[in-house]
């Protein structure tokens, strides 16, 4: 990982998905939220960084060794230093469980988005992995789903996200920034944030919200 995608990622990684939403939001570009439905497998753990894009779809004729080969190619290929996001075209199985979790953190890969079903909860949650989900399931992708494109646009809801893209995902939700947008974005999400703090210790000093509001801007 180069040394400008790491202050990137740390950068974003500061932030919250409300900040960076209303900031991107104002820039004209409201359609960066991701569905609803797909929540932290654990809450009080970020995903913050690059995306590199993966889709699939059922295929129930595809044999027992084939579909693990595909599952092993992908996560192979996943690199170190971004967040997967993955739209599998289906609500049947799990794309994600322990050994998958284990190989990807293990590889330094910095989460896991899916718009699908994830399986081995107890032992992701153990792991310390970041992984946000739609779903449980115990079934899983053996004889029954492909990877079918690597690093080309998928699109979850209405977000269409691209490899190249940054998203950061909390308790709250999953925002996507575009890749030219994400300078602009981080300085003014940052800037946003200290205006926030202001206005937070004002109000903590019993300052009306009126106030606050007229005097920062910001509520």
């Amino acid at each position: 990982m180069s040394q400008a995608l790491d202050s990137i990622t740390q950068r974003l990684s500061q932030l919250y998905t409300g900040a960076v939403h209303d900031v991107l939001r104002g820039l004209g570009h409201d359609n960066c939220v991701l569905p609803t439905e797909l929540r932290p497998l654990d809450p009080t753990l970020k995903v913050a960084g690059r995306v590199w894009t993966v889709s699939g779809h059922i295929d129930r004729t595809i044999s027992r060794h084939d579909s693990l080969l595909g599952w092993t190619t992908l996560l192979s290929k996943a690199p170190a230093g971004h967040v997967v996001v993955c739209q599998p075209n289906n609500k049947e199985v799990a794309l994600m469980g322990e050994l998958s979790a284990e190989t990807l953190k293990n590889k330094g890969v910095l989460g896991y988005v899916v718009d699908g079903g994830c399986r081995d909860t107890d032992f992701i949650l153990d792991q310390g992995f970041p992984v946000f989900h739609s779903f449980f399931t115990p079934s899983d992708i053996v004889a029954r789903w492909r990877p079918d494109r690597y690093e080309e646009p998928v699109t979850l809801g209405t977000v269409t996200v691209c490899t190249g893209d940054y998203i950061l995902g909390d308790r709250d939700g999953l925002v996507v920034i575009p890749q030219a947008m994400i300078q602009d974005v981080l300085d003014k999400t940052e800037q946003v944030a200290s205006t926030e703090n202001l206005v937070r210790d004002a109000i903590r000093g019993g300052m009306d919200p009126v106030q606050a509001y007229l005097k920062y801007g910001k509520f």
